[in-house]
């Protein structure tokens, strides 16, 4: 069980090389262990750090992915379990015939989660995976996890139902193209405080295949606020300190009696059961 002491966060904002799996794998490994020698304890890299995104067929995304278990996912158990840490890397994955857009979390245990992306947009790789058909929250000495991938986030049931499962961080690897800077601008910060949970956006740097990438990887508190936002161009490394007792308080009370705020016991669930009605 974990305490009440704060837990340092890291997000990794790098550069993949399109389809380097070695390459990529040995630069995340190497991040991984810088982002550990600032305390951090939560390490979370981008969407499709492993091989890249910008793929133009299915065949090239499989070139570009691995099963689980396999290389990386040994190979990241293995260096969470020297370190002390855990990590979220986002990974083509292959299971059977079939291809995922998959963040695989690991820790001093070894393989903890595989979180398949639920949503896809049409666009780069996403064209060619098969959606994931859960969500679900991860329970870790580092805190309550609440997975999700890049466009997942633009659905606001999304953070609601990890936050209602008890999410205390959003974890959320992401390939924000500089089209989608609304993202950083404002979906985060909704999603956050809409639900009163922590959020890390890991995001990538560089370009592939003329598509450019956003940067400005973020952690926010449940408030909505950035405790840290990285540049719109740099591989580098943000942290933060977080009091997971934060994610617990849903109810904000300005004034007693007068002014007060309840994200969650204010709720009134019989009046939204059109959001889980299929379309006619």
């Amino acid at each position: 069980m974990k305490d009440d002491t704060p837990v340092r966060v890291a997000a990794v904002q790098m550069n993949p090389r399109l389809g380097d799996l070695v390459g990529n794998r040995q630069a995340i490994l190497n991040w991984l262990r810088e982002a550990a020698a600032t305390g951090a304890k939560l390490i979370v890299f981008p969407e499709c750090s492993l091989g890249g995104y910008v793929f133009n067929t299915r065949e090239e995304g499989e070139r570009a992915a691995e099963p689980i278990p396999g290389p990386t996912s040994v190979a990241l158990a293995a260096a969470c379990a020297e370190l002390g840490v855990y990590a979220m890397v986002g990974m083509l994955e292959t299971a059977g015939r079939a291809l995922y857009n998959s963040a695989l979390l690991t820790g001093p245990e070894g393989l903890v989660a595989i979180y398949r992306k639920t949503h896809l947009p049409v666009l780069g790789v996403d064209r060619f995976v098969r959606a994931g058909d859960s969500l679900r929250v991860v329970e870790t000495p580092v805190g309550v996890l609440g997975p999700l991938i890049c466009y997942d986030l633009r659905f606001p049931e999304v953070p609601r139902v990890l936050a209602l499962q008890g999410a205390e961080i959003l974890v959320h690897p992401t390939n924000w193209p500089r089209a989608s800077a609304d993202f950083a601008d404002f979906v985060t910060k909704a999603a956050t405080r809409a639900s009163r949970v922590f959020l890390i956006s890991a995001n990538r740097v560089g370009e592939e295949r003329g598509t450019p990438f956003l940067g400005r990887s973020q952690i926010l508190l449940p408030s909505g606020r950035p405790l840290q936002e990285a540049d719109d161009h740099s591989e580098m490394i943000i942290t933060a300190e977080l009091d997971l007792t934060l994610a617990s308080q849903k109810k904000v009370v300005h004034i007693p009696g007068e002014f007060e705020l309840d994200s969650f016991g204010d709720r009134r669930p019989e009046l939204y059961q059109q959001l889980v009605l299929s379309e006619q």
